[in-house]
């Protein structure tokens, strides 16, 4: 079922209960304006209750080839530079804690804001024909979509360097190995794996999701003590829900799945 798009450059349609975002500039790969980023807060925090994940993906060659510079060309001005970057900052929070997991496929450019906006998701799946970079470093700028944040919690701050000072660019392969990724596919899998994917978070009791879009990054961050404490309230909060309990009982009566051995 297709929904009205949030704004122009994005499009938006539902499948059971998983929404599929898709990156619509496909002549300027996929680059994004201050619309864009502004549309996809509002279409993750607009949807319904019966959308329990997100799939964000790009149309044509490329997932996101970055900010758009035109944007940025002419006199600049501080004051609006810095509202800017403070407005990528707030459209990417609503996607990293918002109520739903959002899964990404990393296909072509994933490069600059296109990197940023994929470390802001939960679950990214990248395709072969997949090559990050951040290209401020060289073209006199710096990451302001809160990737200076992000990026180096996923591949390291060495390897941001290196990219940033060199215009160093990743393979897919790389990138899968840095931790840029959870999955390398091949190219055209994508899309089908995170729906895949998405259909199976869907399915997780609402408090677990919470604690693991919530609680788990703050505790994985926090001091050990706070971190054990925290995990310790979430843990038990989560157990005591009706929903919990049901599922226990259907596991002890063999009515779950267990779990097996990969492939």
């Amino acid at each position: 079922m297709s929904v009205q798009s949030p704004t122009a450059g994005l499009s938006v349609h539902v499948d059971g209960a998983v929404a599929v975002i898709r990156l619509s500039r496909p002549a300027k790969r996929n680059a994004l304006n201050e619309a864009m980023v502004a549309g996809l807060s509002k279409a993750v925090t607009g949807f319904p209750p019966a959308i329990r994940a997100v799939v964000i993906h790009g149309e044509g060659d490329h997932f996101c080839a970055g900010l758009d510079l035109g944007e940025v060309d002419g006199e600049p001005d501080l004051a609006a530079a810095i509202q800017h970057s403070l407005g990528w900052h707030r459209s990417f929070q609503d996607l990293q804690y918002g109520r739903v997991p959002v899964f990404s496929v990393l296909h072509g450019a994933v490069v600059g804001g296109g990197f940023e906006l994929a470390a802001a998701t939960h679950v990214r799946i990248a395709e072969r024909s997949a090559f990050f970079a951040l290209p401020e470093g060289q073209r006199g700028i710096f990451l302001g979509g809160g990737g200076s944040v992000r990026i180096p919690r996923l591949i390291g701050t060495p390897l941001v360097q290196d990219m940033m000072l060199t215009g160093r660019t990743l393979s897919a392969e790389e990138a899968r190995a840095a931790g840029a990724c959870q999955y390398l596919v091949d190219d055209g899998a994508g899309l089908p794996l995170a729906m895949e994917l998405a259909r199976k978070a869907a399915g997780i009791a609402d408090m677990t999701r919470f604690a693991v879009i919530h609680a788990l990054p703050r505790i994985a961050e926090a001091d050990p003590h706070i971190g054990y404490l925290t995990e310790a309230l979430m843990a038990s909060t989560a157990q005591t829900m009706p929903e919990a309990k049901e599922r226990v009982r259907d596991f002890l009566a063999k009515k779950a799945a267990k779990v097996t051995r990969p492939g």
